[in-house]
């Protein structure tokens, strides 16, 4: 579990530093001071409302407490072992099979269950979902990502600028190389796909934490791991529209990529390949029992 939170302060520390590179590359403090005010700005006000955004986006509503107790009683099982408040729990009526987590900390989280999870799984395996979702709650991966989010606005922001400058012949340089408008040029083409690369291998480190965690606490490794490949599996026949634009940046919440198809090159998923999740929940099962 530590080498998952060592590789995810690495990977901060990496996007930070193409910050800082792409910022003196662009002029200096006070363009970084100018980026990163409006990343921070933009990204403060994303924190705050997106669990009411995402929600809403899902069309979820409150998961009927008197239909579904159980539900209730297992998270709050789990909540109590976890020393976390109780999250809302929503209900999105969707055939897809899958479920997430939001809110800013633990004590304004939401756990969403689309009605294809809920019929799709059993009671054992809904707990190890319900447990990996806590363990984001846990993590403060709302926070990580939006950490995440900020510096890779910025460096996208910081990337602009420097294409608009190099275009007009307009930035002043010290440096041979940050006066060539050709070098710049590709400078800002490239940190942009070096921060996104960076930002999405964050994302999947969070996912192996999570899963981590919940089988820790949810004390079956096994059943998350069968949860996880009928999920992927029900993807195929169930899942989100590529083409809507709006769904597509909520695809790291949830627990499975929610779209038919993840890539040609795991690189580029906010998910890890659900193979070597799945190996790994069954190796901790072995050092567990």
């Amino acid at each position: 579990m530590w080498l998952n939170q060592l590789k995810t302060a690495v990977l901060l520390s990496a996007l930070s530093s193409l910050f800082l590179l792409i910022g003196y590359f662009f002029g200096g403090m006070h363009g970084i001071q100018i980026a990163f005010v409006i990343a921070v700005i933009t990204n403060v006000i994303t924190y705050y409302f997106s669990e009411k955004i995402v929600l809403s986006m899902y069309r979820a509503h409150p998961l009927p407490k008197e239909q579904y107790d159980w539900l209730y009683e297992t998270v709050h099982e789990l909540a109590h072992r976890m020393n976390l408040p109780m999250p809302k729990l929503w209900l999105i009526n969707t055939p897809m099979a899958n479920a997430f987590a939001t809110g800013r900390n633990p004590s304004h989280a939401s756990i969403a269950l689309t009605s294809g999870i809920i019929d799709l799984l059993d009671r054992e395996e809904l707990r190890g979902v319900l447990a990996h979702e806590l363990s984001h709650i846990k993590n403060r991966d709302i926070l990580v990502a939006t950490i995440a989010a900020t510096l890779a606005a910025a460096i996208g922001y910081l990337a602009y600028m420097m294409r608009y400058a190099a275009f007009w012949g307009s930035m002043n340089s010290r440096d041979r190389n940050r006066g060539n408008p050709l070098f710049l040029i590709l400078m800002a083409l490239l940190m942009p796909i070096a921060a996104a690369l960076i930002q999405l291998a964050i994302s999947r480190s969070r996912e192996y934490l999570a899963d981590e965690t919940g089988a820790e606490y949810g004390r079956d490794p096994l059943a998350l791991a069968s949860a996880l490949e009928k999920l992927q599996l029900n993807i195929r026949h169930a899942h989100l529209d590529k083409r809507n634009t709006q769904q597509a940046p909520t695809a790291a919440l949830f627990i499975v990529y929610p779209f038919w198809g993840n890539g040609w090159l795991s690189l580029f998923s906010t998910h890890p390949p659900m193979h070597l999740r799945i190996a790994r929940l069954q190796q901790l099962y072995k050092k567990m029992f």
